[in-house]
């Protein structure tokens, strides 16, 4: 049912599949995989600015309608995140990955919990080793996540850091490395007092295909982010990245295992949490 519900969606919005895999991280990396990134209201994670470009909640709720019809009270709105980013990968050609079902919905959602918690676009190697290990994640998991980027789509915003202005008002890269004809392109898509609904293509070649192209770029410095580019500058994942870029059957048994370590972060498990009626609230 959730993979009916995952498929018909993307086929009317190519859009859907980057978002939710983009919700599950960002669900699992606050108070663990129990959908408290779904409660509305607020003072809620939904509240964090880093929070608000989200997407994918309408699919969730689809899918949890179409279950309470027939099997009330039984699946969770975290298991059905889950199961959707689960199938958002595979659906857009990424490798199907068998996953346990079983966690419940946390009653709390707190804004103050989102940014400690959450990787930023920005953050140099070690930012991202601290939360990746905070959360039982190595750093071979890290990169293996990181290729989630291969699908999915950025505001202008959310490398806005990587420019500077010149004294004549033009955008140049502050990182050299930065490929320049790509550069050029992200400067001309997103110039400076850009619509703040533009958005990028995070891997421009094979935007809606799950696969190791993400890497490959990595290599030709056309990462999106700083902390994409991080990746291959760093001597410490640089030969990960590499291995990736040239064989994607390892990337794909790699991302298996790494997924399941992601949707097991902080499950809540018997007489813990709920098994919600609706997604964006806690039971009453």
């Amino acid at each position: 049912m959730v993979r009916n519900t995952v498929r018909s969606a993307a086929s009317s919005d190519p859009s859907v599949p980057g978002k939710l895999l983009r919700l599950l991280f960002h669900d699992c990396f606050v108070e663990g995989c129990d959908a408290s990134i779904l409660i509305q209201g607020n003072g809620t994670e939904q509240s964090d600015p880093a929070n608000r470009s989200l997407g994918g909640f309408s699919v969730i709720n689809s899918a949890k309608r179409v279950l309470e019809i027939f099997c009330p009270g039984i699946v969770s709105c975290a298991d059905i995140l889950a199961l959707a980013a689960r199938d958002a990968v595979e659906l857009t050609g990424g490798p199907a990955v068998q996953i346990p079902t079983g966690r419940r919905d946390g009653r709390i959602s707190s804004i103050s919990n989102v940014r400690p918690n959450i990787v930023d676009t920005g953050f140099t190697m070690d930012e991202m080793i601290r939360i990746f290990s905070s959360k039982g994640l190595s750093l071979e998991d890290l990169v293996v996540l990181s290729g989630a980027h291969t699908i999915g789509s950025a505001h202008c915003s959310s490398f806005s850091d990587r420019f500077r202005q010149d004294s004549t008002g033009k955008l140049t890269p502050i990182d050299t490395s930065l490929d320049r004809s790509f550069a050029k392109e992200l400067i001309d898509r997103c110039p400076v007092a850009a619509n703040p609904s533009i958005t990028v293509s995070n891997d421009p070649q094979t935007s809606s295909s799950f696969d190791n192209q993400y890497f490959r770029n990595l290599i030709a410095h056309r990462g999106l982010f700083q902390s994409d580019s991080v990746l291959f500058s760093d001597s410490r994942t640089r030969r990960l990245v590499e291995d990736f870029a040239n064989d994607q059957e390892s990337f794909f048994a790699s991302w298996t295992q790494s997924f399941m370590k992601l949707t097991s972060i902080g499950v809540k498990g018997d007489g813990k949490g709920e098994i919600r009626q609706s997604c964006s609230a806690v039971n009453i």
